[in-house]
């Protein structure tokens, strides 16, 4: 699941600030949900640190995970910077937290949400999400639950990918608790 984890990391990166569909280069709108987040930094959003394995244990009604930091992303091509946390229960991987930042860029996270819910197939709205949220699962059979936001001005989108079985309201609260903490 570790590379399984790195390439969604890859394609949430390569997905949400694409091309083809670039987010729009406007300033954001004023909404509260957008503003910069005067006591964060972008720079140094830690998975682990966003989304403790406590908490994904608790979700998934495991004991003992632990929280092992991924490998990095970046991608010069759109300016992501991705960081992942993968949660693993006895050295096998129970999912894994992506966040990917885009610094220098003006997208707004809803379209960055949406250029996602574009790109996958079968992917659904989830509801509860300022900005929107978006949960599909893919061709390895694993779901993905993704949402955007704006951190001190700069765009972030942060996801979670576990096994299929996992649905939107059990990812849901670990997507939320990662975007409250950043």
């Amino acid at each position: 699941m570790r590379t399984l984890a790195v390439a969604l990391v890859a394609f949430a990166a390569l997905t949400a600030c694409s091309s083809g569909d670039e987010p729009s280069k406007a300033p954001s709108s004023s909404k509260p949900s957008e503003a910069p987040k005067p006591s964060a930094n972008a720079a140094s959003l830690d998975p682990c640190k966003l989304l403790p394995a406590a908490a994904v244990s608790k979700a998934l009604f495991l004991d003992n995970l632990q929280a092992v930091a991924g490998p990095v992303q970046d991608n010069a091509a759109n300016g992501g910077k991705a960081r992942s946390c993968e949660y693993q229960l006895n050295g096998k991987a129970a999912g894994a937290l992506a966040v990917t930042r885009y610094e220098g860029r003006q997208a707004k996270p809803a379209d960055m949400v949406a250029s996602i819910k574009k790109a996958k197939a079968g992917a659904q709205d989830v509801a509860g999400f300022p900005d929107g949220a978006v949960y599909y699962v893919d061709e390895q059979k694993t779901a993905t639950l993704a949402s955007a936001e704006l951190v001190s001005g700069t765009p972030v989108l942060i996801n979670y990918t576990g096994p299929a079985k996992m649905t939107p309201e059990q990812m849901a609260p670990l997507v939320k608790t990662a975007l409250d903490a950043s």
